[in-house]
């Protein structure tokens, strides 16, 4: 995984990371594409009586209270375990499944403008039910995706049908998405006529830490309705597609499109599709972005990779390779600081190497798990600012390891440029690419009786191809096709080493993860810009 505006073994670059939550993203440093970037097929204006009728839709509000309550203090564990305290809540909290708002007033919708709360420091609930029809305007309903954008003075989250969805370093959607700005929320993406969903919308007046003088309200409320095609929308690229063998047919549609879903980083790699979206680093940046299922791009982790001093030395001090491990916890290949870390539920870093046999790391690059727990991991030097050549190296080789049963094991160190790694789908193989122009390759390591993995041998060579571009990221789907960044674009090879063809893009990628629910897009990390490719079979099984 390396930087295409460097030649090896020239310096490349990395850095690393302290954990960070935060905001959306500037339009230099990940521009929102889509999906829902279009519009909509049909809307519905929540503040018109007559648009509220179209989906039978009813508007109820209450204020809300800080009350006093009593709690615990933080114990060992880091949860609310120690001794007996008092602290705040709100009341009520009327966006838990099943809460009974009968008793609250119904208001007519067209009072959405009317300011609400008693000013300062004060909160309210409104709550939204609405009845799908079979058609909005000339719009059939079926199957659509629906979507409801709030924007609330000063802030809102959003409750759908008692559930309030929320993830580490989010901003929008559910949760507060800043001042006076919208919240879009996915209420389904398979709608049905007669589907009765209720929202509750929780309000604050602010900033929180200077409280106003004026009062709670709605700005807007709207419903959108988007049909399959517009739901999925990226932005389609012109691709270009080499078949060499006619199995290529089985994998990739013939008019299949590069898109677009997001734009404006500096170097991006390493993605890992989870029950959020997909997480991607960008080691120039020292930073781990989300893109979220509904084309958000947020900042989910600063200083992903490195925060010391000499940072400026450093052209890739950020993460690189991230995986989930078995309990969904997140994985990360820290170049700067030279080690593989996992983030626990609670936010507490563990290391898990950094070393091995005495000596440190020289910058973990990318890295996935076995079934059973296993670790596999690269450690090429791109991370260091001089490569190969570094005064900071200590190991005298690059290699391919294994982390098992907390013991870390050497798989080779017979490669110059250790980079993309995968197993297959019965995980009997193991593949790893390798960065080096003088080597395009990619090795098979076979499993051996006690579980770890050797007897190394040539899988595919691409030595041959033309140009300084040597072999990144590496997946493989179901039936046991690899994927690889390789020399002129997306390589795609057979399951027995045969080169089925050749996917070029808008950019030369980076790496890549399969993702949706059905796992048959693979998103691309390609310097620049995220892009997917919709394709007929799905990734392995994780």
């Amino acid at each position: 995984m390396m930087n295409r505006n460097f030649v090896f073994p020239s310096p490349v670059l990395l850095a690393l990371a302290v954990m960070t939550m935060s905001a959306t993203v500037s339009a230099t440093a990940g521009a929102q594409l889509g999906p829902y970037a279009t519009s909509p097929d049909a809307a519905v204006d929540l503040s018109d009586p007559a648009a509220l009728a179209v989906v039978g839709g009813e508007w109820r509000y209450a204020d809300a209270a800080i009350e006093v309550v009593a709690h615990r203090s933080v114990g060992a564990d880091l949860k609310a375990s120690g001794a007996a305290n008092r602290t705040h809540d709100i009341s009520p909290r009327a966006g838990t499944a099943g809460f009974d708002d009968s008793g609250w007033p119904v208001i007519e919708p067209q009072t959405l403008l009317q300011r609400r709360g008693n000013g300062r420091l004060s909160f309210g609930w409104y709550r939204l039910r609405v009845t799908l029809p079979g058609h909005v305007a000339r719009h059939a309903v079926a199957g659509s995706t629906v979507v409801l954008e709030v924007v609330a003075d000063d802030y809102a989250e959003v409750w759908v049908d008692g559930e309030l969805p929320a993830a580490v370093g989010q901003s929008g959607g559910s949760v507060i998405a800043g001042f006076n700005t919208a919240n879009r929320v996915v209420l389904t993406r398979d709608a049905r006529p007669g589907q009765t969903m209720t929202a509750a919308i929780f309000v604050a007046n602010g900033p929180l830490s200077d409280p106003p003088a004026n009062f709670v309200w709605l700005r807007s409320a709207t419903l959108e309705f988007y049909g399959r095609e517009k739901a999925r929308a990226g932005e389609p690229l012109e691709t270009r597609i080499e078949r060499n063998d006619a199995a290529l047919d089985a994998i990739v549609a013939p008019d299949v499109r590069i898109e677009k879903v997001a734009a404006g980083f500096e170097f991006i790699e390493g993605p890992v599709w989870t029950p959020d979206g997909l997480l991607f680093s960008d080691p120039n940046a020292n930073r781990i972005y989300r893109w979220s299922r509904d084309g958000q791009v947020s900042l989910y982790r600063t200083r992903s990779g490195y925060a010391g001093l000499d940072i400026g030395e450093y052209r890739q001090p950020g993460s690189n390779g991230l995986a989930l491990d078995g309990q969904g916890r997140l994985t990360i290949c820290e170049h700067g600081n030279r080690r593989v870390t996992r983030i626990e539920k609670n936010g507490v870093v563990t290391t898990l190497a950094d070393s091995y046999e005495g000596k440190r790391l020289n910058s973990p690059n990318d890295l996935v798990y076995r079934s059973d727990g296993a670790l596999c991991f690269t450690d090429p030097p791109f991370g260091l600012p001089r490569y190969h050549d570094d005064p900071r190296r200590e190991l005298g080789f690059t290699g391919v390891f294994c982390l098992r049963d907390g013991r870390l094991e050497l798989v080779s160190d017979e490669l110059s440029g250790p980079n993309g790694i995968n197993f297959s789908p019965d995980e009997s193989h193991l593949y790893v690419t390798n960065w080096d122009p003088g080597a395009k390759t990619i090795t098979r390591f076979s499993r051996n009786a006690a579980g770890g993995y050797g007897n190394g041998e040539l899988f595919f060579d691409m030595t041959s191809q033309p140009g300084e571009t040597a072999l990144d990221g590496l997946e493989v789907d179901e039936l046991g096709n690899l994927y690889v960044a390789g020399p002129g674009g997306l390589w795609i090879l057979s399951a027995k080493g045969e080169h089925l063809g050749t996917i070029q893009g808008p950019e030369l990628p980076a790496n890549f993860a399969f993702g949706d629910d059905d796992r048959k897009t693979l998103y691309i990390t390609a310097h620049t810009g995220l892009y997917r490719l919709r394709l007929k079979v799905p990734g392995r099984a994780r």
